[in-house]
């Protein structure tokens, strides 16, 4: 796992080029501790820059960036998991190796088979490639949207990154996208591809992006793109394929060079991946877990029966509200994009860097693959009221009720109607308010945003595991994911998001896949041999934290309800002092105040 940071522009000669790099990747050495290195093209005005987390390969051979003959040059940030697979493949074939990372197979797989090479990787994985023959850059992303990559073109110029914050020292890239701040009170995150800098954009995943260096243009072309089918139409195969898939998956992420911990919160889906990687290992994995006070938010309990039960090295963490709050405005400098979550993350990342970490496994995924929220009971009855007339629709937004005031964002019709009125934070209206805007203008922006297609024919609670896997599980869990952990060093490895896993998933007919009662039914049943009754008999509570009466006392609430001269962000923070108003909606607002976005 690394960061990664990279500008071609003929406009700068080598020595700008080195030191805007250079800086860039001083922005993200948090998330590369262990090394760092450039690569010079000056024929090219090219210079590529890495900061490198090692977990593969502990040596300086892992240096990078890497080449590969005098040809491929590349900047990796990741795990390809199959590596060892494609690279005795490559062998057979009569290349050669000199390390053994897994950055080096993906040079071969190149050389070998060019764009055809990047579905043949099963990881998460963003990079930069260079072909110094051709003259032509690849940036590349995963087919999942695990790792994230960010780029720009304005100018006649390529610029890229890991984190938006490493575009500081391009003062070209420094204008702020005015439309941010909307997104983020409708949405709770921005969602990609759009970024809080106007000209920089994020890499769609599964997506490569193909940059001429001789005639400065380039072009988007997607090579893997996951989509539902019927194959599986028995709940027995389903169970088996699960099983297999999800353990084959732990077993191929449990491969590292540095130690591999789980993070257990208690529920189904950590409970799962803990006990596969307990199977999958030859000494007692580690586990992590934090624990409170407040009873009523604690799985201490069911932590505790699941590390007891594999026999791992349990790390239990106390976290109290002195410390949430004395290390609040440290997740806040932490924070890239604008999100209303991210802090448990951020926690928990921090406890296994300091319990010696690099890696840890994580459960998420396993809701949006097997029905883990409310909306996939919701699903169906949002699609039938957007068939709705618009001006009835419309209408709907100005009652002063919460949940119905959400009906009008069903008029945007599509996946963002239907997501935005299950899980929307701020109706346009409450926008409008916050930001001193016209409502009208908060909706045409909305509108105008680029939109995934809703897919057709699609039964309703796959419809709800596409907005949830494409929207709230890509653009706000695996962002927060990636940022937290990386703040501290630490790799997250999702299990669940596994090519294989998500394909087997996708292939199981609706009508077994969310059959029963219980929610993530299926998913329990492939597993009840290793699950513990009490874990999963039991009401979901999710991984969080109690934020609503911990944030009461926050030094930061205190300022943007005191310090504010809008009167409705003031009525916010009275609201959720009383209750009324969700923590991750004051989160949004503090957050906007916090990077100057309002």
């Amino acid at each position: 796992m690394c960061r990664i940071a990279g500008v071609l522009n003929k406009k700068l000669d080598t020595l700008q080029l080195e030191t805007i790099v250079g800086k860039m990747c001083q922005l993200l050495q948090h998330g590369g501790p262990d090394d760092g290195g450039i690569a010079t093209f000056k024929n090219d005005n090219l210079v590529l820059g890495n900061r490198r987390l090692s977990l593969l390969d502990l040596t300086t051979a892992g240096h990078q960036p890497m080449q590969f003959t005098d040809r491929y040059t590349i900047t990796f940030n990741g795990e390809l998991y199959n590596y060892l697979d494609l690279k005795a493949e490559l062998i057979a074939e009569g290349l050669q190796f000199k390390t053994n990372t897994d950055t080096e197979v993906v040079l071969a797989a190149f050389a070998k088979w060019n764009t055809k090479s990047f579905a043949k990787f099963n990881g998460m994985f963003a990079f930069a490639l260079w072909d110094n023959e051709e003259k032509i850059i690849y940036l590349v992303r995963d087919a999942a949207g695990i790792k994230p990559l960010y780029y720009s073109t304005h100018t006649t110029a390529l610029a890229f990154a890991s984190e938006i914050r490493a575009f500081a020292p391009l003062e070209y890239l420094s204008t702020k996208n005015e439309n941010a701040s909307v997104f983020q009170l409708a949405y709770g995150y921005i969602p990609e591809p759009v970024t809080t800098l106007k000209n920089v954009q994020c890499l769609p995943k599964g997506c490569y992006y193909k940059y001429n260096a001789n005639t400065n243009k380039g072009n988007l072309f997607s090579f893997n793109y996951f989509s539902f089918g019927n194959k599986i139409n028995s709940e027995i195969d389903a169970k088996q394929i699960i099983h297999k898939s999800l353990n084959n998956a732990v077993q191929r992420q449990m491969i590292a060079d540095a130690p591999v911990g789980v993070f257990l919160s208690g529920g189904i889906d950590s409970a799962i991946i803990a006990n596969l990687a307990s199977s999958n290992s030859k000494k007692n994995v580690h586990t992590l877990s934090i624990y409170f006070n407040e009873e009523n938010y604690s799985e201490k309990k069911y932590q505790d029966i699941v590390a007891q039960k594999i026999g791992s090295n349990h790390h239990s963490i106390l976290l109290t509200e002195n410390e949430f709050h004395a290390n609040f405005a440290d997740f806040m400098v932490a924070m890239d994009m604008p999100t209303c979550d991210g802090i448990n993350t951020w926690f928990i990342s921090k406890f296994a860097a300091n319990e010696g970490l690099k890696a840890v496994l994580s459960g998420v995924g396993a809701d949006e693959l097997f029905g883990g929220y409310p909306s996939f009971d919701r699903i169906k009855k949002a699609k039938i009221l957007a068939k709705l007339p618009k001006a009835v629709l419309l209408g709907l937004g100005n009652i002063n009720n919460k949940k119905l005031a959400r009906l009008s964002y069903l008029k945007l019709g599509g996946i963002r109607g239907l997501y935005l009125f299950l899980r929307g934070h701020f109706n346009t209206k409450q926008i409008a308010q916050q930001l001193g805007a016209y409502e009208k203008d908060v909706w045409n922006i909305i509108q105008n945003m680029p939109t995934s297609p809703i897919l057709e024919n699609c039964e309703a609670k796959n419809t709800a595991s596409w907005l949830e896997y494409n929207l709230y599980m890509q653009d706000q869990l695996l962002k927060d994911a990636d940022i937290m952990s990386m703040a501290h060093g630490l790799e997250i490895r999702v299990p669940f998001l596994d090519n294989e896993v998500i394909e087997s998933v996708f292939s199981i007919n609706e009508n077994i896949k969310y059959a029963g009662k219980m929610p993530k039914q299926l998913l329990i049943k492939s597993f009840e041999n290793i699950l513990p009754k009490e874990v999963w008999n039991r009401p979901k509570m999710g991984f969080s934290f109690p934020f609503a009466e911990w944030m009461k006392n926050s030094e930061f609430v205190n300022e943007l309800s005191h310090n504010n001269n809008n009167d409705y962000t003031k009525k916010a923070c009275q609201d959720f002092l009383s209750g009324t108003l969700h923590w991750s909606r004051i989160m949004s607002l503090i957050v906007l105040k916090n990077k100057n976005l309002i």
